[in-house]
C-alpha cells in the first residue's frame, strides 16, 4: 500500500475567527502586570531601535561634515547607549514572555484537563484517546506560541511600523511614497497565501493527532502486538499514518516557501526604487548622504516588521487550527449533568429499582428492552447471561454514566435523573474486571477509596480481603510503586487491591462487574471470601460469567439479548431447566471440585469494618 495522500481541497475552509483568538487571549487576563511589563519592554526596544538611524544621520551630516571629533564621539556614545538599552530590554522582555507563556499553558492545560473529567462516557466512546492527548499537548503548545510570543510580536510590529512610517514621511515624503508603492503587490501575495495555508494548517493538526493516537494505541497494546508477532504489520500502519503527517506538513511548507521569499522580493523591489530615486537626488544635490543612509536604515526597519507580521500571520493561522480543536473540546457539554435543582441524597438505604428500562447506544440498535429489576437493601442480586446480553450496560445506567432512553431507574424511590451526581456516585462502589490501578503506591491505591483513611485502616482492609500477605512480599510492601495500571502485579493481586479499596470506601451499593472472570480458581476462592465480607449489610449487584460467584444471591436475573428471561434463586433456576440451567451445566461439567465444596471453602474471615458503618468516613466514586 502506498503512502496516504491528503487532499487539501477537501478540507473545511472556515474563515478566520477573531472571537476564537480573543477567547484564547482571555487566559492571559490573570497576568495583566506581567503582560504590561512585557509590552513596556517592547516599547523601550522599539524606541531605542528607532533612535539608531537618526543618530547615524546626525553623525554623517552634522559631526563629520563639521569635522567635530567631540560631536562625533558624543553621538557614537549615545548610539552605543541605545544599543545597550535595546539589548537589556530585549533580555527582560524575553524572560517575561517565557514566564507568561508557561503560566498560560499551565492554566489552559488545567482547564482542558478539568473539563475532560466532566465529560460523559459517550464522548470517550466517540473519540480516540490519542486525539484527546494531542489536543491537550501538541495543540496547546502551538496555541501558546501565539499567546505569548505572538502578542509581543504584534505590539512590537505595530509600534515599530507606525514609528518608522512617521519618521520616514517626516524625513522625506517623496521617497516614502515611492517605498510604499510596492504595498499593493504585498497585499495580493498575502491574500493568496491566506487562502492556501489555512487549510494546510488544519490538515497538519489533524494528522499529528492521528500519529499520536496510533502511538498511544500501539504502546498500550504492545503485548498483543508482540504476542501475535505483528510488529511488521503495525510498523506498516504507522508508516502510512506518519507519511500522511509528513505529506501535509510538506504541503504547508511548500506554501510558506512561496510566501516568505515573495515578501523578501517585494521588500527588495521597494529598496531598489528608493536607492534609484534617492541616488539621483543625491547626484542632483537635493538630498544629503546622511538622510539617504538613515532613510535606507528606516526602510529596512519598515519591511522587517512587515515580514514579522507575515510570520505572525503564519503563526495565527496555525494557532487557529489548534484553537478550533481546543475550544471544540472545551465547548463539548457533558451529556450527563445535574438537573437544575438536584436532590442531595443523605446516606441511602440501598433500594435499587429498574422500571421498564430501555436503552440504546444507537437508535436502530436497542441494548436493553423493558428491563425490570429490584435489589432491596442488604440483598445480593446477580445478573448473568451471554456476552452482549446487556449486563454491563445495566451497571453503566445505574451509575448514570448514560441515561436511560425509556423507563426509569430509582434509588430509594428517587429517579437517578433527579439526584446530585456526586452524592449518587460516592455511595456506589464498582469493582471492574480489569482491576484498574493508578501509577502510585499500593497504599495510595487503597486509600483512593477514602482519602482520610489511616495507614492502620488500609492495612486492616487488606488483611480482611486477603491481600496483606502478598503485599508484604512486594519489594517495598505497601509503599511499592505498582507502575502504570498495576502491570507489575498479577490480575488476582490487582483485584485484591481493588477489593480493599472498595471495602475502605464503604459504599452503600456495591457492584462487581466480572470481578473474578480473569483469575485462576484458587485466587477466585480467596476473592470470594473477601466478597462475602464486602456484601455484609449493603446492597450488592454481581455480574458474572462464573456462576460459582452467584450461588448465594437472593435473586439471579438471567439476561438474553437485552431482556430479563428468568428470575429466581440458584436452586429455583436450576429446577426450571431453562437458560441458567444450561449455562450452569456447561460450566461445571468438566470441573473436578463440586460447587458445594467451593462454597464451603469460601468462608468469610473475621476482622474490622464490613457492614454499613464499620469503616465510616466519606465514600469515593467508582472503585
Amino acid at each position: 500500500m502506498g503512502p496516504m495522500r491528503f487532499d487539501l481541497a477537501g478540507l473545511d475552509k472556515r474563515k478566520f475567527d477573531p472571537k476564537l483568538l480573543w477567547r484564547a487571549f482571555g487566559f492571559m487576563a490573570p497576568y495583566k502586570i506581567a503582560l504590561a511589563g512585557s509590552i513596556a519592554a517592547v516599547l523601550a526596544v522599539t524606541a531605542s531601535d528607532l533612535a539608531g538611524p537618526a543618530l547615524l544621520r546626525r553623525a554623517i551630516d552634522r559631526d563629520l561634515a563639521a569635522g567635530s571629533w567631540s560631536g562625533l564621539v558624543s553621538t557614537l556614545l549615545l548610539y552605543l547607549f541605545t544599543i545597550l538599552l535595546n539589548s537589556a530590554m530585549q533580555s527582560g522582555q524575553t524572560y517575561i514572555t517565557g514566564w507568561l507563556g508557561q503560566q498560560v499553558i499551565m492554566d489552559l492545560r488545567a482547564a482542558v484537563f478539568d473539563h475532560l473529567q466532566t465529560l460523559s462516557l459517550r464522548f470517550y466512546d466517540d473519540h480516540e484517546m490519542g486525539d484527546i492527548i494531542s489536543r491537550i499537548t501538541n495543540d496547546i503548545d502551538l496555541l501558546n506560541e501565539l499567546l505569548s510570543n505572538g502578542l509581543v510580536t504584534l505590539v512590537n510590529t505595530i509600534f515599530s511600523l507606525g514609528g518608522v512610517i512617521v519618521v520616514m514621511i517626516a524625513m522625506n515624503a517623496r521617497l516614502s511614497f515611492l517605498a510604499f508603492s510596492v504595498m499593493p503587490l504585498l497585499y495580493i501575495v498575502t491574500t493568496v497565501f491566506r487562502k492556501w495555508v489555512g487549510s494546510a494548517y488544519r490538515a497538519t493538526r489533524e494528522k499529528i493527532a492521528a500519529v499520536t493516537a496510533h502511538i498511544e494505541e500501539a504502546v498500550s497494546g504492545v503485548r498483543i502486538i508482540q504476542a501475535f508477532a505483528q510488529e511488521d504489520r503495525d510498523m506498516g500502519v504507522f508508516k502510512e499514518v506518519n507519511a500522511a503527517s509528513r505529506d501535509v506538513n510538506l504541503e504547508a511548507a511548500a506554501v510558506r516557501s512561496f510566501y516568505f521569499p515573495m515578501i523578501d522580493v517585494t521588500g527588495s523591489l521597494g529598496m531598489a526604487i528608493v536607492v534609484f530615486f534617492g541616488g539621483a537626488a543625491i547626484l542632483r544635490g537635493d538630498l544629503s548622504v546622511g538622510v539617504m543612509v538613515a532613510f535606507i536604515s528606516y526602510l529596512m526597519r519598515f519591511f522587517q516588521p512587515i515580514r514579522n507580521l507575515s510570520v505572525l500571520y503564519d503563526s495565527v493561522l496555525a494557532a487557529m487550527a489548534a484553537a478550533e480543536r481546543i475550544f471544540e473540546l472545551l465547548d463539548t457539554r457533558p451529556e450527563i449533568q445535574n438537573p437544575p435543582n438536584p436532590l442531595i441524597l443523605p446516606r441511602i438505604e440501598g433500594l435499587v429499582e429498574f422500571k421498564d428500562v430501555h436503552f440504546h447506544y444507537k437508535p436502530e440498535q436497542p441494548v436493553l428492552k423493558g428491563v425490570n429489576l429490584v435489589a432491596r437493601p442488604g440483598e445480593m442480586i446477580a445478573i448473568v447471561g451471554a456476552t452482549g446480553a446487556g449486563k454491563t450496560t445495566t451497571i453503566s445506567l445505574l451509575t448514570r454514566f448514560y441515561d436511560v432512553t425509556g423507563g426509569a431507574i430509582c434509588i430509594d424511590g428517587h429517579d437517578l435523573r433527579d439526584l446530585d451526581l456526586a452524592t449518587l456516585r460516592t455511595q456506589i462502589g464498582v469493582v471492574l474486571q480489569a482491576g484498574f490501578l493508578f501509577s502510585d503506591t499500593v497504599r495510595e491505591n487503597i486509600r483512593y477509596g477514602r482519602l482520610d483513611a489511616t495507614d492502620e485502616e488500609i492495612e486492616e482492609a487488606a488483611k480482611i480481603v486477603g491481600a496483606h500477605e502478598f503485599i508484604m512480599r512486594l519489594s517495598d510492601g505497601y509503599d511499592t510503586q505498582v507502575r502504570e495500571r498495576g502491570e507489575k502485579l498479577s490480575m488476582g493481586e490487582r483485584q485484591l487491591i481493588c477489593l480493599a479499596r472498595a471495602l475502605i470506601a464503604n459504599p452503600r451499593i456495591l457492584i462487581l462487574d466480572e470481578a473474578t472472570s480473569s483469575i485462576d480458581p484458587y485466587t477466585e476462592l480467596i476473592i470470594q471470601r473477601a466478597l462475602l465480607k464486602l456484601f455484609e449489610d449493603r446492597t450488592s449487584i454481581v455480574i458474572a460469567h462464573r456462576l460459582s460467584t452467584v450461588r448465594r444471591a437472593n435473586r439471579i436475573y438471567v439476561f438474553d439479548q437485552g431482556e430479563v428471561v428468568e428470575v429466581g434463586t440458584h436452586e429455583e433456576l436450576l429446577a426450571q431447566g431453562g437458560l441458567y440451567a444450561k449455562l450452569h451445566a456447561m460450566q461445571f461439567r468438566d470441573r473436578e471440585t463440586p460447587p458445594e465444596e467451593e462454597e464451603a471453602l469460601a468462608v468469610p474471615r473475621r476482622g474490622f469494618g464490613g457492614g454499613g458503618g464499620g469503616m465510616g468516613g466519606e465514600m469515593m466514586p467508582t472503585i
